[in-house]
């Protein structure tokens, strides 16, 4: 059970991390109702290419660190790797589930500006994904 988990919270990450490349070279699909908006629907702030692209090599290292929590490749890591494979699972699961919860004014389960396309998308899909996506790592992480 564990490694379908693990193969499926992967695809979920390479999906993630293939939109944010695609956004990277230029892509405009679903531009406007990602980025948190104010109330008159001016965006915060538009990330750029080198944090989108940062953004893009973490979910997909997301990813892979799920997928090697289940399956043991015969590589040789190096040492700090350990530490990686010690907590990771731990940092991810906590990155997601604190996501959804958010920050109280534009994302999560708690925010206050509920109304703009934003924050309709986050409340219907980005914040049920992130929790969802936090407590299988958690089981991962039990069951490991």
């Amino acid at each position: 059970m564990t490694t379908i988990i693990a193969l499926f919270l992967f695809l979920i990450f390479l999906f993630l991390s293939s939109i944010h490349i695609y956004w990277c070279f230029g892509g405009k699909w679903a531009g406007g109702s990602v980025i948190p908006t104010k109330e008159d629907n001016k965006v915060i702030k538009m990330p750029g290419v080198v944090p989108t692209l940062i953004v893009a090599f973490g979910l997909l290292g997301f990813g892979l660190l799920e997928l090697m929590s289940v399956i043991k490749f015969d590589i040789q890591f190096p040492t700090w790797f350990m530490f990686i494979d010690k907590y990771g699972l731990r940092v991810i699961a906590s990155i997601f589930i604190v996501r959804a919860i958010g920050e109280f004014k534009y994302v999560g389960f708690f925010k206050r500006i509920k109304h703009t396309k934003f924050g309709k998308n986050d409340t219907k899909y980005y914040s049920p994904l992130c929790l969802m996506i936090g407590l299988l790592t958690i089981v991962l992480e039990i069951y490991k």
